[in-house]
């Protein structure tokens, strides 16, 4: 039975590698970490993953793997002094004759630069090894100098399977052989979104309801823990979500490519999903606006408004009322015909007008407000295209003298752009007529 005063979670931590539940693809027969380990090569790392999936307790059984000093800092908590003061422990040790020392620092990515700056040298000389652990990833929240001396291992979620383990274990070693029947299992490895800790400790508490830690007699028959009861005890689900962090970035990424490509569905289900964990919908309906100019563009221009309109709506209505017209507005910017044309051509014009020199206005374009802006010319030979056939200046000339005028903006033969394409194509062999009757 479960001690009294130690949480669930904290007496379920493995005590051997061979313990660990999921991870297998680092810790399986022949996979990375395995082979270090049988090797005996300990070495510096960065654990990334998700909360939850055993990161600080697979450092500390490296470190008895290894048969290394185990030393372990929290970047919340930790300063230059604590790492000093880490540093010299090593020192210690190695005098002592230990094997070696394992300096773990949990959420490395708390760490500044000059922080982390300051295990450089010693991870250089081999005082230690370094073991980070961070959620976010690595690539832009640790210093390139020390990225490069470790090596990355991705953790994952833990499957649904492992978490099913992670209940029979905890079940027959500190719940007195509760019995979880298996609509309650479902319930709780829902509501873990593969987070192991979070699953043990929603089964804890849903084993304190049942009354596991009830004085009960040697002889009284399991205790079966129903659907009703975890359902009583689990409070709203919160789902993998960090509003400043990877989790954020990866989910706005995945909504917008899917409404980039056409799936109205997969669409509704990513905008859900940011929308449930507590993703601003005022931040969504700037998104949508984006994915409108940048994606849908001129091959239909109803979209944009259709997003600005979806804003305005959230903006009256706010929860949950106005969430449906950012739903309604995904699944028609999934829906609609797709164009970059507008897109690709601003970023190109952008990157012309950047690299090249300021040209002058020719003069035909430039105003003329005053006496000696006419007399100089200004506007002089300017063709006011209302008064020419088609409303069109056949031939006449609108960009810097000397430049020709690129051609940028593309259209597809999607939506409303391949009418535009026929329009210019048109206009083009307008000026090509003109061309030719001078």
């Amino acid at each position: 039975m479960l001690r009294a005063g130690t949480p669930l979670a904290e007496a379920m931590r493995p005590a051997r590698i061979d313990e660990v539940v999921g991870q297998q693809h680092l810790l399986g027969p022949g996979m990375p970490l395995r082979s270090a380990i049988d090797a005996a090569r300990p070495h510096s790392m960065l654990l990334w993953g998700p909360p939850g999936v055993g990161k600080t307790t697979l450092a500390r059984l490296l470190a008895q793997a290894f048969d290394c000093r185990f030393i372990a800092l929290s970047a919340v908590l930790a300063g230059v002094k604590d790492i000093r003061e880490a540093v010299e422990q090593a020192r210690l040790n190695l005098q002592a004759g230990a094997r070696g020392t394992i300096v773990f620092v949990d959420e490395v990515h708390r760490f500044n630069k000059a922080q982390q700056d300051a295990f450089l040298p010693h991870v250089e000389s081999g005082l230690f090894a370094f073991v980070g652990a961070t959620t976010e990833n690595p690539s832009f929240e640790v210093n390139n100098a020390l990225l490069s001396r470790a090596a990355v291992y991705v953790l994952r979620r833990l499957e649904p399977q492992d978490l099913h383990q992670l209940i029979d274990r905890a079940c027959a070693q500190h719940l007195g052989g509760l019995s979880v029947e298996a609509a309650a299992a479902q319930l709780l490895i829902e509501s873990a979104d593969g987070d192991g800790r979070r699953l043990l400790n929603h089964l804890e508490q849903a084993a304190t309801a049942a009354g596991v830690f009830d004085q009960q007699p040697a002889d009284a028959e399991p205790i079966l823990l129903d659907a009703q009861t975890v359902s009583r005890v689990l409070a709203e689900r919160v789902r993998h979500f960090d509003k400043g962090g990877d989790a954020f970035y990866d989910l706005i990424s995945a909504l917008h490519k899917t409404v980039r490509g056409s799936h109205p569905n997969a669409a509704l289900y990513w905008l859900v999903r940011m929308l449930d964990g507590g993703a601003d919908p005022h931040y969504l309906a700037r998104r949508l606006v984006r994915m409108a100019i940048e994606d849908v563009g001129l091959a239909d221009p109803r979209a944009l408004r259709l997003a600005l309109d979806a804003a305005e709506v959230y903006e009256r209505l706010g929860s949950p009322e106005g969430e449906l017209a950012l739903a309604q507005a995904t699944l028609y910017l999934a829906s609609a015909a797709k164009s970059s044309a507008g897109y690709d051509a601003y970023n190109a014009a952008r990157a012309f007008v950047k690299q090249g020199a300021s040209q002058p206005v020719p003069v035909h374009l430039r105003n003329a407000p005053t006496r000696l802006m006419k007399s100089l010319g200004y506007g002089r030979e300017y063709r006011y295209a209302h008064d020419e056939p088609h409303a069109y200046a056949a031939n006449e000339r609108y960009m810097p003298d000397g430049m020709d005028e690129p051609q940028w903006y593309q259209p597809v033969p999607r939506g409303l752009e391949s009418k535009i394409a026929d329009k210019l194509d048109w206009l083009r062999s307008l000026d090509e007529e003109a061309r030719r009757g001078r």
